[in-house]
């Protein structure tokens, strides 16, 4: 079922920038941001473990800083 919703000019012309395609519809526009706004927010299981294992890391220390790589590679 079809339905009508008022928008901005603004938020219209916004839909219409980030159109794939010259013919893809604002329905379509729409589901997609839905779609990859929902996929960007869930972190899986080992992106979170590999984030807590940074998180450890810093907090004990176990990091270098920009300047000891480049010293450490040879690349300054």
């Amino acid at each position: 079922m079809a339905t009508t919703i008022q928008l901005e000019e603004k938020t219209k012309e916004e839909l219409e920038r980030v159109k794939l395609f010259p013919r893809e519809t604002y329905n379509e526009v729409i589901i997609r941001l839905i779609m990859t706004s929902q996929e960007e927010s869930e972190l899986s299981e080992q992106t979170i473990k590999n984030i807590e294992k940074a998180l450890e890391d810093v907090k004990k220390g176990r990091l270098y800083s920009t300047e000891e790589v480049r010293k450490k590679l040879g690349t300054k």
